[in-house]
């Protein structure tokens, strides 16, 4: 049987001449090109490796990734022996781009949200972004819709076009785990990339965005991994995602629809039931004044934790927060609320802002029917709403037409050291918050 360094040595060579494909793609995509070194070989940090045993798991047990782009957080979990995940660390995001909502098309600087899929040939060693690996975007679905760009990746050097970027000592360890997964024998790792986490809160506010439709989509797998901490089998049909599913012998169409699925009766009621305690805390949370809104970014944002970082991309992009505009009970504009963010002092570098609260606008009044027609509005995308309403959810809804920033050049490959704060993570089960190692940028 091969070893853990056979299989190290054997994976590293796939992902070597990928490398190669992954900077001819990086012409378009900006987010990759290639340097040498010894940085994808370094070992997971003691401590990180003290949590895995802790909760029960090992450095070579399978990996699953959940990233949240609104909150700007990226986690780590791991299987214990009994086949459910575990939580291990939350990693602060360093920089994300666009806006909420899907990627659609080549140069939108959309991070993407969806299901996807990282193989050990899609890791980079040599990447002069530090390290990375590249999520699987477009996946089935995506190309099904007519989405078009590529070259997606996580990795350092806190620039983003498009991309997952995190720090150089972030983007080490995340790359680690993932490395020392694959060498214990996981084929594949699933990346969950949400646009904010599914909140009763956050599903209130965003209630009527045109993005809702597939955003509940999302929620389904959310929601099993969630009620079950087993990793939600993913496949499409109807031009949709669908969950833990069997077609009974059926060849499963991203294009046709949904042939007759079987799943499990027991985590359906269990997923059925967290669905519905949600829908009713958000009939709650409307109930009780919660404005619906639409949130438009300059160009996507950071972590707080994050705010000392001087080697960004586009600073200027995160030195305003995001705008919150207010929607009427059918999910149009009603006017924008800007949040003023002081000028920044002048200086070579401008450093990121923390994000400002914005202003809560006072509620419109609504009439009782506008409200019912609100509340029917979000409804219509849960099972249980409208089966007729359901089924306009197997499409992605098109958005509001919003400003999509001009791309730039993203920062020099080869930026200057420089020593910053340490970076607090978070550790799972109440573990004691460890430190970064630095944040020091490396050539």
């Amino acid at each position: 049987m091969e070893n853990s360094s056979q299989k190290l040595r054997s994976f590293a060579r796939p992902a070597s001449r990928v490398a190669v494909i992954a900077l001819a793609a990086a012409v378009l995509a900006g987010c990759q090109e290639t340097r040498t070194g010894a940085k994808a070989y370094r070992p997971i940090p003691s401590d990180t490796l003290a949590v895995m045993e802790k909760n029960g798991t090992t450095k070579n047990a399978p990996v699953l990734i959940r990233a949240y782009k609104k909150e700007a957080e990226l986690e780590v979990w791991k299987m214990k022996a009994n086949g459910e995940y575990v939580h291990i660390k939350t990693f602060p995001m360093c920089r994300w781009s666009g806006q909420l909502g899907p990627k659609r098309r080549e140069g939108d600087r959309q991070v993407p949200e969806g299901f996807y899929t990282i193989s050990p040939g899609q890791m980079n060693p040599n990447s002069a972004y530090y390290l990375s690996f590249n999520v699987g975007y477009p996946n089935t679905l995506d190309r099904a819709m007519g989405f078009t760009g590529g070259s997606i990746m996580v990795h350092g050097a806190c620039s983003s076009a498009g991309c997952f970027s995190m720090t150089d000592d972030q983007i080490e360890e995340i790359y680690a785990i993932a490395r020392e997964s694959f060498a214990g024998g996981q084929r594949a790792i699933q990346m969950q990339s949400m646009p904010f986490r599914m909140t009763p809160e956050n599903l209130a506010k965003h209630r009527l965005d045109s993005n809702m439709p597939y955003w509940r989509q999302l929620k389904e797998g959310m929601d099993r991994f969630d009620v079950t901490k087993r990793e939600p089998q993913v496949n499409f049909c109807g031009r949709r995602y669908v969950f833990d599913s069997a077609a009974n012998g059926q060849r499963m169409d991203v294009n046709a629809a949904c042939p007759p699925l079987a799943t499990d009766p027991n985590v359906d009621a269990l997923v059925a039931q967290k669905r519905h305690a949600d829908d009713q805390k958000v009939a709650e949370l409307v109930n009780r004044g919660v404005t619906p809104i639409k949130l438009v970014y300059n160009d996507g944002g950071q972590h707080p934790a994050m705010a000392h970082i001087m080697e960004v991309s586009r600073p200027e992009a995160l030195a305003e927060a995001p705008r919150e505009i207010p929607l009427d009970a059918q999910g149009r504009p009603m006017q924008t609320v800007v949040a003023k963010a002081e000028a920044p002092a002048p200086a070579p570098v401008v450093a990121a802002a923390a994000p400002k609260a914005v202003a809560q606008p006072a509620k419109p009044v609504e009439t009782a029917s506008n409200e019912s027609s609100s509340m029917q509005k979000w409804l219509g995308f849960s099972v249980f709403g409208d089966t007729k309403k359901e089924s306009a959810a197997t499409a992605i809804a098109e958005p509001m037409p919003l400003p999509v920033p001009r791309p730039r050049a993203l920062l020099d490959t080869k930026p200057q050291a420089s020593t910053m704060p340490a970076q607090s993570v978070r550790m799972a089960d109440g573990a004691a918050p460890i430190l970064g190692h630095g944040l020091t940028a490396r050539n």
